[in-house]
Protein backbone atom coordinates (compact mmCIF):
# COMPACT_ATOMS: atom_id res chain seq x y z
CA UNK A 1 0.00 0.00 0.00
CA UNK A 2 1.43 3.25 -1.52
CA UNK A 3 2.50 5.92 1.87
CA UNK A 4 1.97 9.45 1.28
CA UNK A 5 4.50 11.41 2.56
CA UNK A 6 4.47 15.70 2.85
CA UNK A 7 7.54 17.09 1.22
CA UNK A 8 8.14 20.68 2.84
CA UNK A 9 10.51 23.56 1.52
CA UNK A 10 13.72 22.59 3.99
CA UNK A 11 15.99 25.38 5.55
CA UNK A 12 18.31 26.95 2.61
CA UNK A 13 20.62 27.97 4.83
CA UNK A 14 22.47 31.54 5.38
CA UNK A 15 19.24 32.34 7.87
CA UNK A 16 16.89 32.36 4.99
CA UNK A 17 13.38 32.10 5.91
CA UNK A 18 11.48 32.39 1.90
CA UNK A 19 11.55 31.24 -1.12
CA UNK A 20 9.75 32.04 -4.02
CA UNK A 21 8.39 29.54 -6.76
CA UNK A 22 9.98 30.35 -9.86
CA UNK A 23 9.19 27.59 -11.69
CA UNK A 24 7.78 23.87 -11.05
CA UNK A 25 9.83 20.76 -12.83
CA UNK A 26 7.35 18.38 -11.81
CA UNK A 27 3.33 17.48 -12.77
CA UNK A 28 0.81 16.15 -10.40
CA UNK A 29 0.69 12.35 -11.54
CA UNK A 30 4.90 12.33 -12.91
CA UNK A 31 7.24 9.85 -11.16
CA UNK A 32 9.89 11.34 -9.30
CA UNK A 33 13.36 9.66 -8.12
CA UNK A 34 15.08 10.22 -4.63
CA UNK A 35 16.73 13.53 -4.91
CA UNK A 36 15.40 14.60 -8.45
CA UNK A 37 14.56 18.33 -8.71
CA UNK A 38 11.14 19.21 -8.64
CA UNK A 39 10.88 22.81 -7.86
CA UNK A 40 12.73 25.96 -8.95
CA UNK A 41 12.96 28.62 -6.25
CA UNK A 42 14.37 32.40 -5.63
CA UNK A 43 15.53 33.00 -2.46
CA UNK A 44 17.17 36.59 -1.15
CA UNK A 45 20.75 35.09 -1.99
CA UNK A 46 20.42 32.99 -5.57
CA UNK A 47 18.22 30.46 -7.64
CA UNK A 48 17.66 27.21 -6.18
CA UNK A 49 16.65 23.65 -7.86
CA UNK A 50 15.17 22.19 -4.71
CA UNK A 51 15.36 18.21 -4.79
CA UNK A 52 12.53 15.82 -3.15
CA UNK A 53 14.41 13.36 -0.71
CA UNK A 54 11.55 10.97 -1.90
CA UNK A 55 11.02 8.82 -4.88
CA UNK A 56 7.41 8.03 -6.20
CA UNK A 57 4.74 9.25 -7.61
CA UNK A 58 3.57 13.42 -7.11
CA UNK A 59 0.26 13.76 -5.63
CA UNK A 60 -0.17 16.90 -4.88
CA UNK A 61 1.75 20.02 -5.30
CA UNK A 62 1.05 23.50 -3.17
CA UNK A 63 1.82 27.38 -4.54
CA UNK A 64 1.45 28.74 -7.84
CA UNK A 65 4.26 30.13 -9.76
CA UNK A 66 5.21 33.63 -8.44
CA UNK A 67 3.67 32.63 -4.85
CA UNK A 68 6.43 33.43 -1.99
CA UNK A 69 6.62 30.54 0.70
CA UNK A 70 8.23 30.33 4.12
CA UNK A 71 10.80 27.44 5.14
CA UNK A 72 8.36 24.75 6.64
CA UNK A 73 6.13 25.54 4.54
CA UNK A 74 4.33 22.28 2.36
CA UNK A 75 5.56 21.78 -1.46
CA UNK A 76 4.07 18.59 -2.74
CA UNK A 77 3.47 15.01 -1.54
CA UNK A 78 4.29 12.09 -2.86
CA UNK A 79 2.68 8.91 -2.87
CA UNK A 80 5.71 5.72 -2.16
CA UNK A 81 5.88 2.24 -1.98
CA UNK A 82 3.37 1.48 -5.01
CA UNK A 83 4.46 -0.24 -7.61
CA UNK A 84 4.02 2.80 -9.74
CA UNK A 85 7.48 4.45 -7.23
CA UNK A 86 10.70 4.69 -9.11
CA UNK A 87 14.08 5.02 -7.68
CA UNK A 88 12.80 4.41 -3.94
CA UNK A 89 11.21 2.01 -1.90
CA UNK A 90 9.64 1.31 1.26
CA UNK A 91 12.07 0.04 3.65
CA UNK A 92 13.20 0.74 7.28
CA UNK A 93 13.82 4.52 8.10
CA UNK A 94 17.19 5.45 7.41
CA UNK A 95 16.77 8.40 9.89
CA UNK A 96 17.13 11.27 7.32
CA UNK A 97 13.98 12.70 6.90
CA UNK A 98 13.67 16.51 6.53
CA UNK A 99 13.01 17.32 9.91
CA UNK A 100 11.20 21.13 10.09
CA UNK A 101 10.19 20.22 6.49
CA UNK A 102 8.58 16.21 6.47
CA UNK A 103 6.41 14.06 8.11
CA UNK A 104 4.21 11.05 6.92
CA UNK A 105 0.49 10.56 6.68
CA UNK A 106 -0.36 8.72 10.18
CA UNK A 107 -3.23 7.09 7.61
CA UNK A 108 -1.14 5.80 4.90
CA UNK A 109 0.07 2.67 5.94
CA UNK A 110 2.97 1.04 8.03
CA UNK A 111 6.79 1.58 7.72
CA UNK A 112 8.44 4.70 6.67
CA UNK A 113 9.53 5.20 3.66
CA UNK A 114 13.22 5.10 2.05
CA UNK A 115 14.84 9.14 1.38
CA UNK A 116 17.76 10.60 0.96
CA UNK A 117 19.53 12.65 4.22
CA UNK A 118 22.57 14.64 1.57
CA UNK A 119 20.57 17.40 -0.07
CA UNK A 120 20.06 20.61 2.08
CA UNK A 121 20.51 22.26 5.17
CA UNK A 122 17.81 20.60 7.26
CA UNK A 123 17.97 16.91 6.14
CA UNK A 124 18.91 14.27 8.32
CA UNK A 125 17.07 15.36 11.80
CA UNK A 126 14.57 13.21 11.21
CA UNK A 127 12.76 15.35 14.10
CA UNK A 128 9.47 16.97 13.86
CA UNK A 129 9.28 20.88 14.44
CA UNK A 130 9.64 21.89 18.20
CA UNK A 131 6.17 22.96 18.83
CA UNK A 132 6.26 25.64 21.69
CA UNK A 133 3.29 27.70 23.54
CA UNK A 134 2.62 31.04 21.89
CA UNK A 135 2.02 33.77 23.70
CA UNK A 136 -1.09 36.18 22.40
CA UNK A 137 -0.01 39.66 21.49
CA UNK A 138 -3.21 41.31 23.03
CA UNK A 139 -2.56 39.69 26.34
CA UNK A 140 1.04 40.99 26.00
CA UNK A 141 -0.13 44.13 25.53
CA UNK A 142 -3.15 44.35 27.70
CA UNK A 143 -0.33 43.18 30.68
CA UNK A 144 1.77 46.07 29.64
CA UNK A 145 -0.51 48.80 29.77
CA UNK A 146 -2.19 47.89 32.97
CA UNK A 147 1.30 47.89 34.28
CA UNK A 148 2.34 51.40 32.51
CA UNK A 149 -1.28 52.92 33.38
CA UNK A 150 -0.63 52.19 36.98
CA UNK A 151 2.13 53.92 36.86
CA UNK A 152 4.60 51.16 37.41
CA UNK A 153 7.51 50.22 34.89
CA UNK A 154 6.86 47.34 32.09
CA UNK A 155 7.05 43.52 33.57
CA UNK A 156 10.20 41.68 33.29
CA UNK A 157 9.31 38.65 31.11
CA UNK A 158 9.85 35.60 32.77
CA UNK A 159 11.41 32.85 30.48
CA UNK A 160 10.03 29.86 29.42
CA UNK A 161 11.70 26.80 28.88
CA UNK A 162 11.79 24.85 25.57
CA UNK A 163 13.47 25.12 22.36
CA UNK A 164 12.91 28.92 20.10
CA UNK A 165 11.48 28.90 16.98
CA UNK A 166 13.67 31.16 15.15
CA UNK A 167 16.14 29.81 12.46
CA UNK A 168 18.28 33.24 11.29
CA UNK A 169 21.25 34.02 13.31
CA UNK A 170 20.88 37.89 12.97
CA UNK A 171 17.82 37.71 14.28
CA UNK A 172 19.02 36.11 17.35
CA UNK A 173 21.98 38.61 17.38
CA UNK A 174 19.92 41.36 17.15
CA UNK A 175 17.81 40.24 20.03
CA UNK A 176 20.78 39.79 22.06
CA UNK A 177 21.77 43.14 21.67
CA UNK A 178 18.82 44.79 22.61
CA UNK A 179 18.19 41.99 25.78
CA UNK A 180 15.49 40.59 24.45
CA UNK A 181 14.37 36.87 25.58
CA UNK A 182 13.34 35.52 22.37
CA UNK A 183 10.93 32.95 24.52
CA UNK A 184 8.82 35.86 25.27
CA UNK A 185 8.29 36.78 21.74
CA UNK A 186 5.13 34.89 19.59
CA UNK A 187 6.31 34.69 16.18
CA UNK A 188 4.37 35.38 13.19
CA UNK A 189 6.04 32.90 10.87
CA UNK A 190 4.79 29.41 10.29
CA UNK A 191 4.89 27.01 13.46
CA UNK A 192 5.36 30.40 15.44
CA UNK A 193 8.84 31.51 13.56
CA UNK A 194 10.38 34.17 14.95
CA UNK A 195 10.82 36.55 12.10
CA UNK A 196 13.16 39.95 11.91
CA UNK A 197 10.35 41.64 11.93
CA UNK A 198 8.44 40.47 15.44
CA UNK A 199 11.81 41.51 17.27
CA UNK A 200 12.10 44.71 15.96
CA UNK A 201 8.47 45.11 16.71
CA UNK A 202 9.30 44.08 20.84
CA UNK A 203 12.89 46.51 20.49
CA UNK A 204 10.11 49.70 19.36
CA UNK A 205 7.76 48.70 22.29
CA UNK A 206 10.23 48.11 24.45
CA UNK A 207 12.14 51.90 23.47
CA UNK A 208 9.00 53.81 23.44
CA UNK A 209 5.94 51.80 25.67
CA UNK A 210 3.55 54.43 25.85
CA UNK A 211 3.83 55.66 21.81
CA UNK A 212 3.05 52.33 21.34
CA UNK A 213 0.48 51.51 23.05
CA UNK A 214 -1.32 54.86 22.44
CA UNK A 215 -1.09 53.52 18.97
CA UNK A 216 -2.50 50.40 19.16
CA UNK A 217 -4.28 50.24 22.96
CA UNK A 218 -8.27 51.98 22.99
CA UNK A 219 -9.08 54.29 26.65
CA UNK A 220 -12.02 54.03 27.94
CA UNK A 221 -14.90 55.25 26.49
CA UNK A 222 -13.11 55.55 22.87
CA UNK A 223 -13.75 52.43 21.69
CA UNK A 224 -15.16 51.90 18.39
CA UNK A 225 -16.56 49.33 15.70
CA UNK A 226 -13.18 48.95 14.69
CA UNK A 227 -11.71 47.68 17.69
CA UNK A 228 -11.17 43.71 17.91
CA UNK A 229 -12.76 41.82 20.33
CA UNK A 230 -9.38 41.33 22.18
CA UNK A 231 -9.92 45.30 22.77
CA UNK A 232 -6.98 46.34 20.27
CA UNK A 233 -7.32 48.30 17.65
CA UNK A 234 -6.52 47.57 14.38
CA UNK A 235 -3.01 49.18 13.01
CA UNK A 236 -3.85 51.99 10.55
CA UNK A 237 -2.26 52.98 7.40
CA UNK A 238 0.31 55.22 7.48
CA UNK A 239 -0.14 58.78 6.23
CA UNK A 240 2.74 58.08 3.70
CA UNK A 241 0.72 55.55 2.23
CA UNK A 242 -2.69 57.56 2.43
CA UNK A 243 -0.81 60.06 0.75
CA UNK A 244 -0.32 57.82 -2.15
CA UNK A 245 -2.42 58.16 -5.42
CA UNK A 246 -5.03 55.17 -6.76
CA UNK A 247 -2.94 54.69 -9.78
CA UNK A 248 0.54 54.17 -7.90
CA UNK A 249 2.10 51.00 -8.94
CA UNK A 250 3.33 49.16 -5.63
CA UNK A 251 6.06 46.58 -6.03
CA UNK A 252 6.42 43.81 -3.30
CA UNK A 253 10.20 44.73 -1.88
CA UNK A 254 11.59 40.71 -2.12
CA UNK A 255 13.41 38.09 -3.16
CA UNK A 256 17.04 39.64 -3.87
CA UNK A 257 15.20 43.45 -4.31
CA UNK A 258 14.02 42.81 -0.39
CA UNK A 259 17.48 41.65 0.66
CA UNK A 260 19.69 44.56 -0.75
CA UNK A 261 17.21 46.85 0.63
CA UNK A 262 17.39 45.48 4.23
CA UNK A 263 20.93 45.12 4.19
CA UNK A 264 21.43 48.95 2.50
CA UNK A 265 19.38 50.07 5.63
CA UNK A 266 21.07 48.21 8.17
CA UNK A 267 24.35 48.79 6.60
CA UNK A 268 23.52 52.76 6.93
CA UNK A 269 21.69 52.43 10.69
CA UNK A 270 24.77 50.83 11.71
CA UNK A 271 28.10 51.96 9.98
CA UNK A 272 29.45 55.61 10.61
CA UNK A 273 30.86 55.42 7.56
CA UNK A 274 32.65 58.27 5.41
CA UNK A 275 33.86 58.35 2.14
CA UNK A 276 37.35 59.85 0.14
CA UNK A 277 37.98 60.16 -3.08
CA UNK A 278 40.85 60.85 -5.64
CA UNK A 279 41.74 61.52 -9.08
CA UNK A 280 44.29 58.94 -10.93
CA UNK A 281 45.93 58.95 -14.52
CA UNK A 282 44.99 55.63 -15.53
CA UNK A 283 47.13 55.72 -18.89
CA UNK A 284 50.21 53.69 -17.33
CA UNK A 285 47.32 50.67 -16.00
CA UNK A 286 45.24 50.54 -19.34
CA UNK A 287 49.37 50.10 -21.07
CA UNK A 288 50.17 47.57 -19.17
CA UNK A 289 46.87 45.88 -19.62
CA UNK A 290 47.03 45.94 -23.73
CA UNK A 291 50.93 44.42 -23.12
CA UNK A 292 49.87 41.98 -21.09
CA UNK A 293 47.09 40.78 -23.28
CA UNK A 294 48.78 41.27 -26.29
CA UNK A 295 52.33 39.31 -24.88
CA UNK A 296 50.69 35.68 -26.01
CA UNK A 297 49.34 36.76 -29.39
CA UNK A 298 45.86 35.69 -30.69
CA UNK A 299 46.29 32.16 -29.39
CA UNK A 300 46.68 33.43 -25.56
CA UNK A 301 44.05 33.10 -23.05
CA UNK A 302 41.71 34.79 -21.74
CA UNK A 303 42.05 38.77 -21.62
CA UNK A 304 43.26 40.60 -18.43
CA UNK A 305 40.16 42.73 -17.69
CA UNK A 306 40.68 45.83 -15.61
CA UNK A 307 38.18 45.18 -13.03
CA UNK A 308 40.90 41.89 -12.47
CA UNK A 309 43.81 44.26 -12.23
CA UNK A 310 42.36 47.02 -9.61
CA UNK A 311 41.35 43.80 -7.60
CA UNK A 312 44.52 42.67 -7.77
CA UNK A 313 45.98 45.97 -6.54
CA UNK A 314 43.24 46.15 -3.89
CA UNK A 315 44.69 42.58 -2.48
CA UNK A 316 48.11 44.25 -2.70
CA UNK A 317 46.38 47.63 -0.51
CA UNK A 318 44.99 45.63 2.16
CA UNK A 319 47.95 43.78 2.76
CA UNK A 320 49.42 47.39 3.60
CA UNK A 321 46.50 48.03 5.36
CA UNK A 322 44.93 45.50 7.02
CA UNK A 323 42.15 47.73 8.97
CA UNK A 324 40.10 47.74 6.13
CA UNK A 325 39.91 44.15 5.98
CA UNK A 326 38.06 43.81 9.10
CA UNK A 327 34.36 43.61 10.30
CA UNK A 328 33.04 45.26 13.74
CA UNK A 329 31.65 42.91 16.43
CA UNK A 330 29.32 45.18 18.33
CA UNK A 331 28.33 42.50 21.15
CA UNK A 332 31.96 42.38 21.97
CA UNK A 333 32.62 45.67 21.32
CA UNK A 334 36.08 44.42 19.48
CA UNK A 335 37.62 45.27 15.63
CA UNK A 336 38.07 41.59 13.90
CA UNK A 337 40.68 42.07 11.40
CA UNK A 338 40.39 39.04 9.32
CA UNK A 339 43.48 36.92 7.73
CA UNK A 340 42.32 36.36 4.25
CA UNK A 341 41.07 38.52 1.40
CA UNK A 342 37.59 37.20 0.19
CA UNK A 343 36.89 39.79 -2.54
CA UNK A 344 33.47 41.06 -3.47
CA UNK A 345 31.98 42.79 -6.70
CA UNK A 346 29.07 44.33 -7.57
CA UNK A 347 27.35 42.79 -10.85
CA UNK A 348 24.23 44.40 -12.10
CA UNK A 349 21.82 41.55 -13.21
CA UNK A 350 18.06 41.14 -14.39
CA UNK A 351 17.52 40.03 -11.23
CA UNK A 352 18.84 42.84 -9.64
CA UNK A 353 22.62 43.63 -7.79
CA UNK A 354 24.46 40.89 -6.29
CA UNK A 355 28.01 40.70 -4.97
CA UNK A 356 29.54 37.66 -5.98
CA UNK A 357 33.04 37.01 -3.73
CA UNK A 358 36.51 35.82 -4.97
CA UNK A 359 37.58 33.51 -2.06
CA UNK A 360 41.23 33.76 -1.59
CA UNK A 361 41.93 36.36 -3.55
CA UNK A 362 44.96 37.74 -1.93
CA UNK A 363 46.49 34.24 -3.17
CA UNK A 364 45.50 34.98 -6.59
CA UNK A 365 47.63 36.70 -9.46
CA UNK A 366 45.71 39.43 -11.59
CA UNK A 367 44.58 36.15 -14.51
CA UNK A 368 43.47 33.40 -11.65
CA UNK A 369 40.86 36.30 -10.03
CA UNK A 370 39.81 36.97 -13.74
CA UNK A 371 38.95 34.24 -14.57
CA UNK A 372 36.98 33.80 -10.87
CA UNK A 373 35.41 36.86 -11.77
CA UNK A 374 34.09 36.23 -15.40
CA UNK A 375 33.34 32.76 -13.83
CA UNK A 376 30.84 34.37 -10.99
CA UNK A 377 29.50 37.03 -13.39
CA UNK A 378 28.24 34.45 -16.08
CA UNK A 379 26.80 32.65 -13.13
CA UNK A 380 25.38 35.54 -11.46
CA UNK A 381 23.34 36.55 -14.83
CA UNK A 382 21.89 33.17 -14.98
CA UNK A 383 21.13 33.59 -11.79
CA UNK A 384 23.12 29.83 -10.61
CA UNK A 385 24.91 31.33 -7.89
CA UNK A 386 24.67 29.41 -4.96
CA UNK A 387 23.99 31.41 -1.44
CA UNK A 388 27.91 30.34 -0.50
CA UNK A 389 29.23 32.08 -3.47
CA UNK A 390 27.30 35.70 -2.46
CA UNK A 391 28.15 35.50 1.07
CA UNK A 392 31.56 36.02 3.49
CA UNK A 393 32.88 38.52 1.66
CA UNK A 394 35.53 40.68 3.75
CA UNK A 395 35.74 43.86 1.09
CA UNK A 396 34.07 44.84 -2.28
CA UNK A 397 35.12 46.07 -5.07
CA UNK A 398 32.43 48.48 -6.84
CA UNK A 399 33.33 49.19 -10.27
CA UNK A 400 30.01 51.41 -11.07
CA UNK A 401 32.48 53.42 -14.66
CA UNK A 402 30.13 50.70 -16.55
CA UNK A 403 27.49 53.02 -15.91
CA UNK A 404 29.21 55.86 -17.52
CA UNK A 405 29.33 58.02 -14.22
CA UNK A 406 32.61 59.23 -13.03
CA UNK A 407 31.67 59.44 -9.44
CA UNK A 408 29.51 57.79 -5.84
CA UNK A 409 29.41 57.06 -2.57
CA UNK A 410 29.23 53.60 -2.36
CA UNK A 411 27.10 52.22 0.96
CA UNK A 412 29.54 49.76 2.21
CA UNK A 413 28.32 45.95 2.31
CA UNK A 414 27.54 44.86 5.80
CA UNK A 415 29.53 43.88 7.83
CA UNK A 416 32.18 44.47 5.97
CA UNK A 417 34.88 47.33 6.88
CA UNK A 418 34.93 49.38 3.48
CA UNK A 419 34.51 49.52 -0.45
CA UNK A 420 36.33 50.95 -3.21
CA UNK A 421 34.30 52.40 -5.92
CA UNK A 422 35.70 52.96 -9.65
CA UNK A 423 33.94 55.51 -12.05
CA UNK A 424 34.72 55.48 -15.74
CA UNK A 425 38.18 56.24 -17.66
CA UNK A 426 38.01 58.76 -20.20
CA UNK A 427 39.92 61.14 -21.73
CA UNK A 428 40.59 64.06 -19.71
CA UNK A 429 43.23 67.27 -19.44
CA UNK A 430 46.06 66.21 -17.33
CA UNK A 431 49.28 68.12 -16.49
CA UNK A 432 52.02 65.20 -17.00
CA UNK A 433 55.64 65.63 -16.85
CA UNK A 434 54.95 69.45 -16.70
CA UNK A 435 53.16 69.71 -19.37
CA UNK A 436 49.40 70.15 -20.28
CA UNK A 437 48.68 66.35 -21.81
CA UNK A 438 45.47 64.61 -22.52
CA UNK A 439 45.62 61.63 -20.60
CA UNK A 440 43.53 58.35 -19.01
CA UNK A 441 42.12 59.48 -16.06
CA UNK A 442 40.20 57.30 -13.30
CA UNK A 443 38.30 58.66 -10.17
CA UNK A 444 38.67 56.31 -7.14
CA UNK A 445 36.35 56.63 -4.15
CA UNK A 446 36.85 54.93 -0.74
CA UNK A 447 33.95 54.19 1.77
CA UNK A 448 35.42 53.05 4.77
CA UNK A 449 33.88 52.54 8.82
CA UNK A 450 35.21 55.03 10.63
CA UNK A 451 35.09 52.96 13.69
CA UNK A 452 38.06 50.41 12.14
CA UNK A 453 40.52 53.46 11.47
CA UNK A 454 41.28 57.27 10.88
CA UNK A 455 40.98 59.07 7.67
CA UNK A 456 44.86 58.75 7.75
CA UNK A 457 44.77 55.10 7.25
CA UNK A 458 41.70 55.37 4.73
CA UNK A 459 43.63 58.03 2.63
CA UNK A 460 46.81 55.91 2.55
CA UNK A 461 45.53 52.93 1.57
CA UNK A 462 43.11 55.05 -1.46
CA UNK A 463 46.85 57.14 -2.10
CA UNK A 464 48.67 53.60 -2.57
CA UNK A 465 45.60 52.12 -5.03
CA UNK A 466 45.89 55.29 -7.26
CA UNK A 467 49.71 55.12 -7.28
CA UNK A 468 49.68 51.35 -8.09
CA UNK A 469 47.33 53.24 -10.88
CA UNK A 470 48.95 55.73 -12.04
CA UNK A 471 52.68 53.74 -11.88
CA UNK A 472 51.99 49.59 -12.07
CA UNK A 473 55.81 49.36 -11.62
CA UNK A 474 54.44 50.19 -7.61
CA UNK A 475 52.66 46.81 -7.58
CA UNK A 476 55.75 44.79 -8.93
CA UNK A 477 57.87 46.27 -5.78
CA UNK A 478 55.44 44.32 -3.40
CA UNK A 479 55.63 40.97 -5.05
Amino acid sequence: MAQVLEFKLPDLGEGLTEAEIVRWLVEVGDVVAIDQPVVEVETAKAMVEVPCPYGGVVTARFGEEGAELPVGAPLLTVAVGSQQEAGAGAGPDTGSGLGAGSGADSGSGSGAAESSGNVLVGYGTGAPVARRRRVRPEASVARVSAEVSAGGAAPVPVAEPGPVAVVSPPVRKLARQHGLDLRELAGSGPDGLILRADVEAAIRMLEEPATALSATVPTAGTATAETTAAGVAPAQPSAARGAVTAGAERIPLRGVRGAVADKLARSRREIPDATCWVDADATELMAARAAMNGAGGPSAGPKVSVLALLARICTAALARFPELNSTVDLEAREIVRLPEVHLGFAAQTDRGLVVPVVRDAHNRNAESIGAEIARLTEAARAGRLTPAELTGGTFTLNNYGVFGVDGSTPIINHPEAAMLGVGRIVPKPWVHGGELAVRQVVQLSLTFDHRVCDGGTAGGFLRYIADCVEQPAVLLRTL
